[in-house]
């Protein structure tokens, strides 16, 4: 609907009401799904774990977990991988710079265990978690982008929201830097102790 005022036509704005309700229900039944707590007999929590594991393989853009407990597992579950990728990623990047800023008769008595370490962490992540669903997920904590998801309808006052993240780089990343720093280690271990 348009208004003409001195020849010039000015469209009116939908209140912002409006909008803020048409924003919330953009996300379709294919991008979030709840994990609700209905409890309904002895095996609550296997049928809560079993939704959100068929949530997972689903790769729902959002998964919100009513359940305490099983959203707290999961969320610490989600945290422990990201320590190992951080870990595995600053370690390895210890290793290969500390021989640039220290002596390179004392350089090494950090560059190895942190190459070590890096190396350590990438195994543990590539064996725990790197076929594991849920990695392919990072919890939400953006007030903004919950304020878009209807929590509204939710029994929990503490819901975890997960939100599904292409990782393929950060993989990459710490691959391509634990490998370096692999290749540094034994390069410096040769020359020590073989030459």
């Amino acid at each position: 609907m348009a208004e003409v005022k001195w020849g010039i036509s000015v469209r009116r704005i939908q209140p912002i009401a409006r909008s803020c309700f048409l924003e919330t229900i953009i996300l379709s039944s294919a991008e979030c799904y709840i994990v609700h707590e209905i409890y309904n007999g002895e095996n609550a929590q296997d049928q809560f774990e079993y939704e959100l594991e068929q949530a997972l393989e689903a790769q729902y853009k959002y998964i919100v977990i009513e359940p305490t407990r099983i959203g707290d597992e999961t969320a610490r579950w989600i945290t422990v991988g990201n320590c190992l990728h951080k870990t595995a990623v600053l370690a390895g990047t210890a290793c290969l710079f500390t021989p640039l800023a220290l002596p390179v008769d004392y350089s090494h008595y950090i560059s190895l265990p942190a190459g070590v370490l890096s190396m350590a962490c990438c195994t543990l992540y590539g064996i725990s978690w790197q076929f594991d669903p849920c990695c392919k997920y990072q919890v939400e904590y953006d007030a903004y982008k919950l304020s878009r998801l209807p929590l509204h309808t939710l029994t929990s006052s503490t819901p975890v929201v997960l939100v599904r993240k292409d990782d393929l780089h950060r993989k990459r990343l710490h691959n391509t830097i634990a490998l370096a720093a692999l290749v540094y280690c034994v390069k410096k271990i040769y020359e020590l102790y073989v030459v």
